[in-house]
């Protein structure tokens, strides 16, 4: 388990759990085991993620133990060498707790590889759509996963409320990777028009599954689309919060950068206060 102390000692206790998204890869300055603090360097974790952020700006007491490549089954399980299961961080002291998991579970990163286009209007490595490759069969295949993954989001709730009986959970969403609106913006992120808007729906039924299973255990689901509407991976070099494909240098493609870091600690902060949980 890895500590980063932010604030006195008697700062409440906050724990971050999550993946990629809440861990910062590429975001200086990447944690290892000679940095202060430690992190297994696997896990692609940033000492400017918004985690972090989040702690310094409100003063708590942080244990980081998000890691790239996490799924839900890394919560109670260890991921991999040196890497141990998450919710061994949670103790009976804890008093906060951010998670933000579930983009692995859904397959987030083979669903964009098999999106890419060759060309603007296709064909992708699935066929000339891929949503045509997730609906084949007249079901869409990832709307019925992000239900799924709703499902495991809530076993690790539950999970934290046994571990952790006193902590204020908050279930973070997954920030706009495309654009809201629009055809999006081939080649910087290689999909079809027809692609970014279902893509487009399956960020939001994520969405929805992460904010269902947060309401139903009575712990707060923090909104990070809206937010970041006008930050997708679209947006000019100084707007964006989440990479494209071809990405800058010290950024990780289709992945928050260090703006997206500051802006979600901006509004995960905000929903802190107004939980009046600090």
């Amino acid at each position: 388990m890895v500590a980063t102390r932010a604030g006195a000692a008697s700062a409440p206790s906050y724990v971050a759990l999550g993946d990629s998204y809440t861990s910062g890869p590429g975001i200086d300055t990447q944690l290892s085991s000679t940095t202060t603090p430690t992190a297994p360097a696997s896990c692609l974790r940033s000492s400017k993620n918004y985690p972090s952020i989040t702690a310094r700006t409100l003063g708590l007491g942080l244990t980081d133990v998000s890691c790239g490549s996490a799924t839900t089954a890394a919560m109670a399980a260890a991921q991999a060498p040196g890497v141990a299961p998450q919710l061994s961080a949670l103790t009976a002291g804890t008093r906060v707790v951010s998670l933000g998991i579930g983009g692995n579970d859904l397959g987030y990163s083979t669903i964009a590889e098999n999106c890419v286009a060759y060309t603007p209007w296709g064909p992708t490595r699935v066929g000339w759509r891929c949503e045509d490759h997730y609906t084949s069969g007249g079901a869409d295949q990832l709307a019925a996963a992000a239900q799924e993954v709703g499902t495991k989001v809530s076993s690790v709730l539950v999970a934290i409320r046994h571990l952790a009986p006193r902590a204020r959970v908050f279930v973070v969403g997954y920030p706009d990777l495309v654009p809201p609106t629009g055809s999006g913006c081939w080649p910087e992120l290689p999909f079809t028009a027809s692609d970014v808007s279902y893509l487009r729906g399956v960020e939001a039924d994520l969405n929805a599954a992460l904010r269902t299973a947060a309401t139903s255990n009575e712990d707060t689901f923090v909104d990070m689309a809206g937010p970041s509407a006008d930050h997708s991976a679209c947006a000019a070099d100084s707007e964006r919060w989440v990479e494209p494909v071809f990405t800058t240098k010290g950024t990780y493609p289709l992945h928050p950068n260090a703006a997206g870091m500051a802006g979600m600690a901006a509004v995960l902060s905000s929903a802190m206060r107004s939980s009046r949980t600090v």
